[in-house]
């Protein structure tokens, strides 16, 4: 299975541009689309489950074209949308049925048995009777996770999955991805989270105002940053200097000043030690060069 995205553009009225002659290849396994907040994640991620019309290009899906074979591909797609809503008067287990029974799953035995499966996986079973608009809101996330995999979709797509998660709910949802992952479907991930990219993915792409600026593996990104994360101890007065000319990662106290992790070239008056980067770092180090780059042309 392969989605081919060729040449896709989508201009909003007003003439806002939300994507940029975007071309990418997504293959099988878990795919991670990183990117500030506005960078038209959300409005690629619509595009791909036919709720919305690109402006120009072409999307293949398993080789059928996205603007032929519409039904298609909705009934092979599971989506979790990052404004994910349900109907307030269902319990948990009803509303999964009814999301089962819209995506095709006609014998209430597997729709009873699949119900009781997901509500399992996400830690909502003891919950499965509680009425969906008495949730907490991590409980409702978690809720819009199992109606996006209810129906075993070929086609996983997860708009800022782990927003409203704590930290043990977001571990068992990258646990579930990553088991998904394993089989012979594509699962796409789109989110600012650098950390959920990080657990769960193989391939991923960057983007940023609309425009594509990085694809590969996380590890390849995190190449760009050898040599360029720094840790150091400093001074109120020197954290304030360096605050303004370097992208801080991370600050912690440390007797009269702060330990700093800052990623950028080393100042020659400044005494500090090399980090071996990660992806945050990296994430951080490709977008500010881009950036900088973008700006100087």
């Amino acid at each position: 299975m392969k989605i081919e995205i060729r040449h896709l553009n989508k201009t909003y009225p007003g003439g806002s541009r939300a994507l940029d002659d975007i071309n990418l290849t997504i293959t099988e396994g878990m795919f991670g689309l990183l990117g500030p907040n506005g960078a038209g994640k959300s409005t690629l991620m619509r595009i791909l489950v036919t709720l919305m019309e690109p402006t120009s290009g072409e999307i293949l899906v398993d080789g059928m074209d996205i603007r032929h074979h519409r039904r298609e591909i909705r009934k092979m797609a599971g989506y979790l949308p990052q404004d994910f809503r349900f109907f307030a008067r269902l319990r948990s287990w009803e509303f999964l049925d009814y999301a089962a029974r819209l995506a095709g799953m006609n014998s209430r035995k597997e729709r009873r048995e699949r119900i009781d499966e997901m509500l399992t996986s996400v830690g909502l079973y003891e919950f499965r009777n509680r009425m969906a608009n008495k949730l907490s809101g991590g409980m409702k996330r978690r809720l819009g996770i199992a109606q996006a995999l209810i129906a075993r979709p070929t086609l996983i797509i997860v708009d800022e999955p782990t927003t409203g998660l704590d930290p043990e709910e977001r571990i068992r949802f990258r646990n579930l991805l990553s088991d998904l992952g394993r089989s012979d479907i594509i699962i796409i991930l789109s989110t600012h989270i650098v950390g959920d990219i990080s657990s769960t993915c193989n391939q991923m792409a960057l983007l940023n105002e609309g425009s594509l600026i990085y694809e590969g593996t996380p590890d390849q990104l995190v190449e760009h940053a050898a040599g360029a994360v720094w840790r150091a101890e400093v001074s109120p007065e020197t954290y304030d200097r360096l605050k303004v000319q370097y992208p801080i990662i991370s600050t912690i106290p440390s007797g009269a000043g702060w330990e700093i992790q800052f990623v950028g070239s080393k100042p020659d008056d400044l005494d500090a030690s090399p980090v071996e980067p990660n992806l945050e770092h990296a994430y951080v180090h490709y977008m500010e060069n881009k950036l900088q780059h973008w700006n100087l042309t």
